[in-house]
């Protein structure tokens, strides 16, 4: 028994394969009963209407909310607990879906479709942003993530809906829920999938979505392990400290080390208000 929820916006030009594909998939496997939930997240073309012609059981938003909301949206409408989430675009293979419930059938919380291939690796720009991010997580989960926000994956229903009010609902959904399962002890596996080039135009604002990202990283952190982004502030201001004093006594400039102190001086303020959070989040844990 499974949900395969999908979240489309103005996707007629692929809706409607990919609801095929997808129960095609899930009859060859033998993963039966499904259903198909696809939130319609107030498009302005057929995407509804493609899918219920197809099979899909269509949730309707009456306008535009976000990735996010409809995926949550679409996890609480579902009937069975076993949730795949894909998306509505064509750039994920329905082929992988029934190994990854096997993977999470194994033990894990979650089982994520690893993409690879040159679709996914995109200019020099989206690389370069999706390796700060890369590192910000895996410096705050504490282990190797190899694709923070890719939306193939299978998961619980009971496990995932009490995350819900620290989810995002907009692009970082994905980001938000990979951090939220790692910071607490869950057990996520990753499959390498490949990934297709998207039919139709892409939702995607680099840029706007990447900063958007990058807000919700950082609030994940402070929420679940706040001592790890004041520590990695701490020591930013702990080397450039360091690097400023040599360069200061080498040059015997005497400005220069007093201002090598300031930022010491600041590294310690940092590291102490990290403290202080750990605190504050323990406390308001047994609250």
């Amino acid at each position: 028994m499974i949900s395969v929820v999908i979240p489309a916006l103005n996707e007629k030009d692929a809706i409607g394969s990919t609801v095929s594909d997808v129960s095609r998939v899930l009859t060859a496997a033998n993963l039966v009963p499904f259903e198909i939930v696809v939130v319609d997240d107030g498009s302005g073309d057929e995407t509804g209407k493609i899918a219920e012609a197809v099979g899909a059981r269509v949730v309707r938003h009456p306008h535009n909310v976000g990735y996010g909301r409809s995926l949550k949206r679409g996890i609480e409408a579902s009937r069975y607990d076993t949730i795949a989430i894909c998306d509505a675009d064509g750039t994920y293979p329905a082929a992988s879906i029934p190994s990854l419930v096997k993977l999470f059938e194994g033990g894990f919380d979650m089982a994520v479709g690893q993409r690879h291939g040159p679709h996914y690796r995109g200019s020099r720009l989206k690389m370069l942003l999706r390796g700060i991010l890369r590192f910000l997580v895996e410096w705050s989960a504490g282990r190797r993530v190899p694709d923070i926000n890719s939306g193939l994956r299978v998961f619980s229903r009971a496990t995932v809906m009490p995350y819900f009010p620290h989810l995002c609902d907009t692009f970082s959904f994905t980001t938000s829920m990979t951090l939220a399962y790692m910071m607490t002890g869950r057990f996520v596996a990753y499959a390498k999938v490949d990934y297709f080039e998207r039919t139709g135009r892409s939702k995607v604002r680099l840029f706007k979505d990447a900063l958007r990202t990058l807000q919700f990283v950082v609030e994940a952190i402070v929420y679940y392990n706040p001592l790890k982004i004041f520590l990695l502030f701490s020591l930013i201001c702990l080397a450039g400290a360091v690097v400023m004093m040599a360069v200061s006594l080498y040059f015997k400039i005497v400005t220069g080390i007093m201002l090598a102190v300031g930022t010491a001086m600041v590294s310690i303020i940092i590291f102490a208000i990290g403290m202080l959070a750990v605190l504050l989040k323990q406390i308001m844990d047994r609250a």
